[in-house]
């Protein structure tokens, strides 16, 4: 596949930097003039193959770790926000917009925060909400959104922790037998904690009395679920120190959204614990992304099993570039990563053309679609309906749509592909990411315009929608 023109200035002086060396000894190093390395690193002149290939052969890294990573989230989420009506005298190009997130990324974060913070009072005023002149909390990124983001831009992926997870899995031998056994063991003998069922008519999943040092587990719980909170408590224990500064190093503005993050890194250590990194994309590769058997084998859920494979973006050792979401029965996207081109959007419900509002409607099954956004990228997307809770009858048993999927080059490494038509372009449904920024003009299910089109209306004709849409 050709390499188009990659301006990635930023990295390669970050990687210059990490290893201590002058733009002199560097640029020695990988062959070229010291000039040259300085207009590369300025994002005056784009990395050649050649500099590539020096660049993995000297040292030790993946072209793709150069290419990709969170400039393309990054991207998305600039894409977005200068999407808005707010800028439509300005339209930047690809180009342009490249080379603020590839050179100044602060500048393009700060500029997305701007925009959330406009876009949340905008809706106030809207809404003539009686909380309006209340104080710029209002308007500011919330604690849940500051973390969002947080992973979002790293990738999803957060190295210490998830090495510091897999040497326990090691040390423990999970995957290899009984993981409740091994958890409840490790937890009594290493951190004197003692693990009991839960009595009749506690909701709760899990409870910790840290005087007494007793877990109690709701008994009722799936036994995937029961694991993931003993792990969970081993977060608490074994991992604090390393979750205290990952979170610390933040810099989050609130106390609020550095608990958060705390809650989401013990649970990223919980799930690296129960699916540790290589033995977990080891089996992934053999069993070619089957998650009902990889949930099998390691004893964990499918939510659990589809949320680590969107996980896997170790340097050096990445899996398959997969997005995924949870989506309840609203619509609304209560989780989300993506290390595939697609990206969700910050704003607005999923496109009604995707697959995963489907898999309400057939529970137990995981359904398949092929699926091409505007931009011409082709996905396997994947599909299935799970059912949270316990408890009984009289019990909440929420339910909410998993979403898993992948760009259409790598499909031959699922085996949800094997009998698709993947060469037929006829056989791809038109998707969006949503209908604010989706800019195709002859879509029957847009709930909303785009936010950058003029609308035509024609009071003697009617179609599909009342409107038609300006193709420029």
């Amino acid at each position: 596949m050709a390499i188009g023109k990659l301006y990635i200035g930023r990295k390669v002086r970050d990687l210059r930097d990490g290893k201590r060396l002058t733009q002199a000894q560097f640029a020695e190093r990988i062959g070229i003039s010291t000039s040259y390395l300085n207009q590369i690193e300025n994002n005056q002149r784009p990395v050649s193959a050649s500099v590539l290939l020096a660049l993995a052969e000297k040292f030790q890294i993946d072209i793709a770790e150069l290419s990709s990573g969170e400039s393309d989230r990054l991207l998305s989420a600039l894409s977005e926000a200068l999407s808005d009506p707010l800028f439509e005298t300005y339209s930047p190009s690809l180009q342009e917009l490249k080379l603020v997130v590839q050179n100044a990324p602060g500048l393009a974060h700060a500029l997305i925060s701007c925009h959330q913070a406009y876009r949340r009072n905008s809706e106030q005023l809207a809404s003539i909400d009686d909380t309006i002149g209340r104080g710029a909390s209002f308007v500011e990124t919330t604690p849940y959104e500051e973390v969002r983001d947080f992973f979002h831009f790293v990738d999803n992926y957060i190295h210490e922790i998830d090495t510091l997870a897999e040497t326990l899995a090691d040390e423990l031998g999970l995957g290899d037998g009984d993981n409740h056994a091994a958890l409840a063991a490790y937890l009594e003998e290493r951190h004197g904690i003692r693990v009991v069922r839960g009595a009749a008519g506690d909701e709760a999943i899990r409870r910790f009395d840290p005087r007494a040092r007793v877990l109690t587990l709701n008994p009722y719980a799936p036994a995937a679920t029961r694991d993931f909170q003993l792990a969970l408590q081993i977060a608490q224990t074994r991992a604090r120190e390393e979750i205290d500064r990952v979170a610390g190093s933040a810099g989050f503005r609130t106390e609020e959204a550095y608990e958060i993050c705390r809650i989401g890194l013990q649970n990223y250590f919980a799930g690296a614990l129960i699916l540790p990194y290589q033995p977990f994309l080891k089996a992934a590769r053999e069993l070619r992304h089957d998650v009902e058997l990889l949930a099998a084998r390691f004893g964990a859920s499918l939510e659990q099993v589809c949320h680590r494979l969107s996980t896997l973006q170790r340097p050096g050792q990445k899996g398959i570039p997969i997005f995924f979401a949870r989506i309840d029965r609203a619509g609304n996207i209560t989780k989300r990563h993506s290390a595939a081109k697609l990206q969700f959007a910050r704003f607005g419900a999923a496109c009604p053309l995707w697959n995963v509002h489907q898999a309400f409607e057939t529970p137990g099954r995981i359904i398949r679609q092929l699926a091409e956004t505007p931009d011409g990228v082709r996905y396997l997307c994947l599909a299935t309906q799970i059912t949270k809770g316990g408890g009984g009858y009289r019990a909440a048993h929420p339910r909410y749509a998993l979403a898993l999927g992948c760009e259409i080059s790598y499909a031959d490494a699922f085996v949800y592909a094997d009998d698709m038509d993947l060469g037929n372009r006829a056989a791809y449904d038109p998707i969006g990411i949503s209908c604010r920024i989706c800019e195709r003009t002859r879509c029957a299910s847009r709930a909303v315009p785009p936010l950058k089109r003029k609308l035509i209306v024609d009071h003697d004709m009617r179609g599909a929608l009342p409107y038609r849409l300006s193709e420029s």
